[in-house]
């Protein structure tokens, strides 16, 4: 049995990694999926940590998986209790000294996203709603769900402090892309995985949120990486 430690991303609760969890645990396996300190103005990426780090307790053979902006999180526990793998799925990487804010430009996020949606034929400075954006790919009931009822306050903190860890902490890490993504486009996560992580990414199919789409696809790709296949 696994222990799956499930990171979620900026401005929600991990209400959305629901489906998986019970992809995982139907295959016996525990999972934690804490709610993070979003709401809290004085929460940063510390505060993040100790609570999926509290939320862990004594439990062991963990599988840490980090979504979207949770790729600041997850290393940082991978850094703090002994973790078989980490699986950044479709995350944000980043860079020793780094704050989460910088990141954007320091990715080239703008003009590939500006390029991306052109390509799709997006006129620049067009707002895409959530359901366009990032649940394009998700079954209407569960993407209105979670629009309507687990949004959450994006407190400012943790985006101003630099990353606090010199190097990669020394874990087993997989990237798993989001090839449909509109958000994070698939073209520039693969440009950004090989620059920072140094390796190919994996891609299946979904959105930004492929829990949600494709939870059984996505459950059986982490039980091949906790396999080593």
């Amino acid at each position: 049995m696994a222990t799956y430690v499930l990171i979620h991303a900026a401005a929600v609760d991990s209400w959305y990694w629901g489906p998986l969890s019970a992809e995982l645990r139907d295959r016996g396996h525990d999972v934690v999926a804490p709610d993070l300190p979003c709401d809290d103005e004085a929460a940063g990426l510390a505060e993040y940590t100790d609570t999926v780090v509290e939320a862990i307790g004594g439990r062991t053979g963990l599988v840490v998986v980090a979504h979207s902006f949770g790729g600041f999180t997850g290393p940082l526990v991978c850094d703090r209790l002994p973790a078989d793998l980490l699986v950044m799925l479709q995350a944000q990487i980043p860079a020793p000294g780094e704050s989460p804010g910088e990141w954007w430009g320091n990715t080239g996020y703008g003009a590939a996203r500006q390029e991306a949606d052109r390509r799709r034929g997006i006129a620049d400075g067009t707002e895409e709603d959530a359901f366009s954006l990032v649940l394009h790919d998700t079954p209407a009931a569960l993407a209105a769900e979670f629009v309507a009822g687990h949004q959450r306050h994006q407190a400012p903190a943790p985006f101003g402090k630099p990353w606090p860890l010199a190097s990669w902490p020394e874990v087993p890490t997989k990237f798993l892309l989001a090839a449909d993504d509109r958000f994070f486009p698939a073209e520039f996560m693969r440009r950004v995985v090989v620059g920072r992580l140094g390796f190919e990414p994996d891609e299946m199919s979904g959105d930004h949120c492929p829990m949600l789409g494709h939870p059984k696809e996505l459950a059986d790709r982490l039980e091949a990486y906790r396999a080593g296949r």
